[in-house]
């Protein structure tokens, strides 16, 4: 037996105007509300959208890639099966209901009334429900009739716009829809039989549903009037990392479209404010659009990096080579904290954040806070671990100036000091992998060290089969690395990096390890941080494209090996 739990319980819901109470669409609560998603970046989502799916009891999603959508945002997990002793099969699901009301069992696509009753089921049940719709659900979708449909039910509603792709895809593509000289412009969806002799004049138009149609379009609005110069542009899968801009004209967009492989979805741009793309395309000339980047670290430790590299046009995939976990003897920690409390330590010597996070874990654990490193002096390697540090409500007394390492901190490091120094014992919480360099430089410095074991760092399980070809074949443009442990594991785990794959290594100590694996550093971080590291990769990125523009040569990815075939794509 199979049975769902939803973890919708502590759930409130947002009415209408926003304030935290039960909606009252129905007498037993029941409330729909219409919201836009966007044209596809989930940036583009409004705060309103994202309380309403935060206070969901369902969401009726319309795309395929919805679900993944709203548990990306709110940080909803995907759903785990949990088996009991007799066997049977509990989903255990954080998140709202998640309900198709695109497409029914067969694939095929839903009709307005079909979807209608996928949403007003939960509602007449009392539930909040999120109807969630691309773009906006008043424009070019069926919000209107499922809306209607509502009203005839007696189920209330509110209406939350979205970011439309008529607008938010040319704006991506660097194309303004109006400017000085041209105010004023017109949506048209090329889906039913459109007299195109009207759209004659110099108004920019925009295009929805036009791929199949653009031969005949084109042709007629030429007919029509239109010079067959007029620029056109069509942009595939807007506002994404797969975003991709065909500029054309009118006379021969039909064949620039079929050369570059354009497929639904996809914006057509029609007019002089086409050409204003060259100086204004600003989405897919960052320096990593579009590339896929291998972030081999843990899930807790990829976000800052991941989310550097999104802002610079990356698609980054996060595939944990390690796994940290507590000791498998935890005495010697215990005893560590206890000296700790009872005042036996001058200094504790945090070497990342990993050691910060294990130490709070442990004073949790025994009911303890900050206010036990009264009197106790703290040293961190670098800015991260400080950073950690900072978070528990402590402020770290010693931080390198220079390299961020363990030997930048022992550069700092005071010799003990018979009349300063009451004590002369450190605390060193670390990894079971840490090298003795820092312990064998503190005691030259005159200090007793307990290199205590807080934590252990575990090869990960390999990643999925696709994910190991991937790697070997070159279909990542880039790998970044973090650590040595990063480039063994990786290597250990999944095999080494295709050569046409760009190696970044946070620094040298990395970099040698590396190059002891067989791989080529293609680009090394000025200072071990994994921001500047991403900064570091970005301008790599920067020049290689720099370097292909200037050589007349199409813009490319270190993973597209293969010569592009004959068409206009700008970038």
């Amino acid at each position: 037996m199979t049975r769902r739990t939803a973890g919708t319980d502590d759930r409130t819901t947002a009415t209408p105007g926003g304030s935290p109470a039960a909606a009252t669409g129905t007498p037993d609560g029941g409330w729909v509300s219409f919201v836009g998603s966007g044209p596809g970046d989930p940036g583009l989502l409004t705060v309103r959208a994202l309380d309403l799916l935060r206070a969901a009891d369902v969401v009726v999603t319309e795309a395929p890639d919805h679900e993944v959508l709203v548990r990306s945002v709110l940080g909803i997990p995907t759903p785990t099966v949990v088996t009991d002793e007799d066997g049977n099969e509990t989903v255990v699901d954080e998140g709202p209901v998640f309900l198709d009301g695109g497409f029914g069992d067969d694939g095929q696509p839903l009709t307005h009334a079909a979807r209608a009753k996928v949403l007003l089921k939960p509602a007449k049940a009392g539930k909040h429900v999120v109807r969630l719709m691309t773009g906006d659900p008043f424009l070019y979708a069926s919000g209107p009739e499922e809306a209607q449909a509502c009203v005839k039910a007696g189920i209330g509603f509110e209406i939350v716009p979205g970011v439309s792709a008529a607008t938010a895809v040319p704006a991506y593509a660097g194309i303004p829809l109006t400017t000085r000289s041209h105010r004023e412009v017109t949506v048209v969806s090329c889906t039913d039989k459109v007299d195109w002799s009207q759209y004659a004049d110099g108004r920019t138009l925009v295009l929805l549903s036009s791929v199949g149609p653009i031969a005949d379009v084109a042709s007629a609005l030429v007919a029509a009037g239109r010079p067959a110069s007029t620029p056109v542009a069509m942009t595939r899968v807007g506002t994404t990392t797969e975003q991709l801009t065909v500029t054309s004209t009118l006379e021969n967009i039909a064949a620039d479209a079929r050369a570059a492989k354009i497929q639904p979805p996809a914006v057509t741009v029609v007019g002089d404010v086409v050409d204003l793309r060259e100086t204004l395309s600003w989405f897919e000339t960052k320096p990593l659009f579009g590339w896929r980047v291998l972030v081999p670290r843990t899930k807790d430790q990829a976000g800052p990096l991941s989310a550097r590299l999104r802002g610079y046009g990356g698609v980054p995939e996060e595939v944990p080579t390690i796994s940290v976990e507590p000791p498998r003897n935890p005495q010697q920690m215990d005893k560590a904290v206890r000296g700790l409390v009872e005042g036996r330590y001058e200094w504790i010597a945090f070497t990342s954040a990993n050691a910060v996070r294990a130490v709070r874990e442990k004073f949790e654990e025994y009911g303890l806070d900050a206010r036990a490193f009264s009197g106790l002096k703290i040293a961190a390697v670098g800015d991260k671990t400080a950073e950690a540090i900072g978070a528990w409500g402590l402020r770290a007394d010693l931080v390198p100036t220079g390299e961020q390492s363990a030997a930048g901190l022992l550069e700092v490091w005071p010799e003990y000091d018979e009349v300063l120094d009451p004590i002369n014992r450190v605390f060193l919480p670390r990894a079971d992998i840490a090298t003795e360099n820092l312990v064998a430089g503190l005691i030259d410095l005159g200090w007793e060290c307990d290199d205590v074991t807080a934590y252990r760092t575990v090869r990960a399980a390999p990643p999925a089969a696709p994910v190991r070809d991937a790697i070997k074949t070159g279909k990542f443009d880039a790998v970044v690395f973090t650590s040595s442990s990063t480039v063994r594991n990786l290597v250990g785990i999944a095999g080494k990096p295709h050569p046409s794959t760009v190696i970044a290594v946070i620094g040298p100590a990395t970099a040698k390890t590396a190059e002891e694996h067989g791989l080529r550093v293609d680009v090394m971080a000025p200072s071990p941080s994994a921001e500047v590291l991403a900064d570091a990769l970005a301008d790599f990125g920067a020049a290689r494209r720099l370097a292909l523009v200037e050589s007349g040569q199409p813009v490319t990815k270190p993973s597209d090996r293969k010569t592009a075939s004959r068409r206009k794509v700008s970038n």
